[in-house]
């Protein structure tokens, strides 16, 4: 995903500057839930009063002001760094059932508070209720998930005696705690990211620092207050407001042994040069392929490559951006796909009929119409959207993108999909791999022979068949190839992250034969 600035000052989604058909309204959404504010300074924010001020969170759609929070600067590193020492040694104390029973209780209370979680996403982060409410339920599960990994992962007995020399000996390893994990989390998932960087490492053993989006801080800071009221220990998990200043101290303080970083990837790469001898992982963002064979079954294909292209305004890093079709089928496949786009709904996210809400800021709505104009200058042809209200973006297909664009090479990370013919499917190959970024990537064929081919020979790090690339299941592995990432995500995957093995050895001196 793109690097996010500062959050920017208070916006009128009415700009007198659109041009946009889009539907305006000045409604707040959710107006009975934001008139009692959500739990915005709990955890660190209100324990550690070091910060530089107090820093609004607004609304994407309205502008409206939804919350706020303390943020601190690099001067509170000192204490940020004392309060999670003394949060490893209490997580290094606990056993696995206190931790496994402190996720599972969280994992319940989200769950009852569904309905207010949701509505807490839909006003920082702008998702649609449908869409927020479907990442609480993922929230819930991963925290669930991580609790079962807490119980399940105790290591494995080694067979010495099988070793020549070593009959007398016995043993095993566990997995240990690494200390200290520092956690960044990105804005489009405020709620599920968050869980999927602390339930692995609660389960673990770990202490955590996280540190939210400064765009959407209080799904984070309402998860670490519930993982408190069931019972986790309130220092095992300390929450930090702030911007790169802050975010620095912290991936650089020795006392962290592993950062777990979600964003952008100039973020990350800097990250890599500054963190010094840790251990990393990092997503960093994708351009997902989908390949539509001329077997394919073209109605799926377009039902799910829409939804896959335009979830969450197309703020995902698995989102499909590049759609390759057999050119047989290709003017089928752009119809029919181009009139579905079209009848997606555009506006107010906290409506129910709502498909597609505001992307996170208007400053990035407005950057994404300026790639797609500058595509279009050089030779694409536009087939719908690219219509701008603020912080809203219509849903976008464009076709005949040269290669050297930024909108076929680079993520977007909106609501823009290009759909690009091929001659073979080694010509369709070619061109799904012809990208630095590749997390996931899709195929719609009814061979399967040509599925597995695929699955080999795409350079990526999940390939779904017959499935949108934005296909993920929070217990399976999760990450990429080449540039896009290090290291992987899915509970079982993380926890072996976020834990060593330590080898245990007993020699039985006294052993008679």
């Amino acid at each position: 995903m793109p690097d996010v600035p500062r959050p920017p000052t208070p916006y009128c989604r009415t700009s007198s500057q659109s041009t946009s058909v889009i539907p305006r309204t000045t409604t707040a959404p959710c107006a009975a839930f934001l008139r009692r504010p959500p739990m915005a300074d709990t955890v660190v924010s209100a324990r550690i009063q070091l910060g530089a001020g107090m820093q609004a969170v607004h609304n994407p759609y309205t502008g409206e002001v939804v919350g706020s929070v303390c943020i601190v600067d690099a001067t509170a590193i000192a204490g940020i760094l004392e309060r999670a020492r003394r949060g490893r040694r209490t997580a290094g104390a606990l056993s696995r059932a206190a931790r496994a029973g402190a996720l599972d209780r969280a994992a319940r209370l989200v769950e009852r508070h569904a309905e207010s979680f949701a509505h807490l996403i839909v006003s920082e982060a702008g998702k649609t209720i449908a869409q927020a409410r479907k990442e609480v339920a993922r929230a819930a599960n991963t925290l669930a998930l991580s609790a079962a990994e807490a119980r399940r992962n105790a290591g494995e007995i080694i067979p010495f005696d099988a070793h020549e020399g070593s009959e007398r000996r016995q043993g095993w390893f566990t997995r240990e705690p690494l200390g200290i994990i520092a956690a960044i989390t990105p804005f489009n998932d405020p709620l599920n990211l968050v869980a999927h960087k602390l339930g692995p490492a609660i389960a673990g053993g770990n202490a955590v620092i996280l540190k939210p989006s400064a765009l959407t801080p209080l799904s984070a800071l309402r998860l670490a207050d519930t993982l408190i009221e069931a019972g986790l220990p309130e220092e095992i998990v300390t929450v930090v407001n702030g911007y790169a200043d802050i975010g620095a101290a912290i991936v650089t303080a020795p006392d962290v042994r592993m950062v777990s970083f979600t964003g952008g990837f100039a973020t990350g790469e800097a990250i890599t040069r500054t963190a010094g001898l840790k251990k990393l992982a990092m997503d960093l963002g994708g351009n997902a392929p989908v390949i539509v064979m001329e077997d394919a079954d073209l109605d799926a294909a377009v039902q799910s490559c829409v939804s896959g292209a335009f979830w969450a305004a197309g703020q995902n890093c698995i989102g499909t951006q590049r759609i390759l079709i057999a050119r047989g089928v290709y003017g089928r496949f752009r119809d029919a796909f181009v009139a579905r786009t079209k009848l997606l709904r555009v506006g107010d996210p906290s409506d129910e009929c709502t498909d597609v809400g505001p992307m996170i800021t208007e400053e990035a709505a407005r950057a994404t119409r300026a790639k797609v104009d500058a595509a279009v200058a050089d030779g694409a042809v536009l087939l719908c959207g690219n219509e701008l209200n603020g912080s809203l973006y219509t849903p976008t297909v464009i076709e005949n993108v040269p290669a050297s664009c930024g909108i076929w090479r680079e993520e977007a990370f909106a609501p823009v999909v290009v759909l690009q013919p091929f001659d073979s499917f080694e010509d369709a190959i070619d061109q799904a791999n012809a990208i630095e970024f590749s997390l996931h990537a899709g195929i719609f064929t009814s061979r399967l022979d040509r599925a597995l081919s695929a699955a080999r020979l795409l350079d990526a790090g999940g390939v779904m068949i017959n499935d949108s690339s934005d296909y993920r299941l929070d217990a399976m592995p999760f990450g990429g190839f080449k540039y896009g990432s290090m290291g992987r995500e899915g509970v079982r995957f993380a926890f072996e992250e976020m834990t060593q093995p330590k080898v245990v050895c007993l020699n039985r001196l006294d052993d008679v034969r």
